[in-house]
């Protein structure tokens, strides 16, 4: 636990005023190295891809079909000719 009141001195071996310190640590931490955060990183860009090729593939199905609007004049175009 590195709570306490700590001193700093210089090469004169003159002391700074102390500094105390309160540090509460958390009963039930998991500690988080390099390793962890790198798997998290690269687990979470695998599945941002996995899950826009599914959406690509999902909507690139609809290709064949026309919609309601297609085929059909324009509004614009159909009144102006009247």
């Amino acid at each position: 636990d590195p709570r306490g009141i700590y001193r700093c001195e210089t090469e004169s071996k003159k002391q700074i005023r102390p500094l105390q310190v309160h540090y509460r640590m958390c009963q039930n931490c998991i500690e988080v190295d390099a390793p962890t955060i790198s798997g998290i990183v690269v687990a979470d860009v695998v599945a941002t891809i996995f899950l826009a090729v599914a959406v690509y593939c999902i909507t690139g199905q609809d290709k064949g079909r026309m919609s309601r609007g297609e085929g059909r004049a324009p509004l614009a175009l159909r009144w102006g000719r009247e």
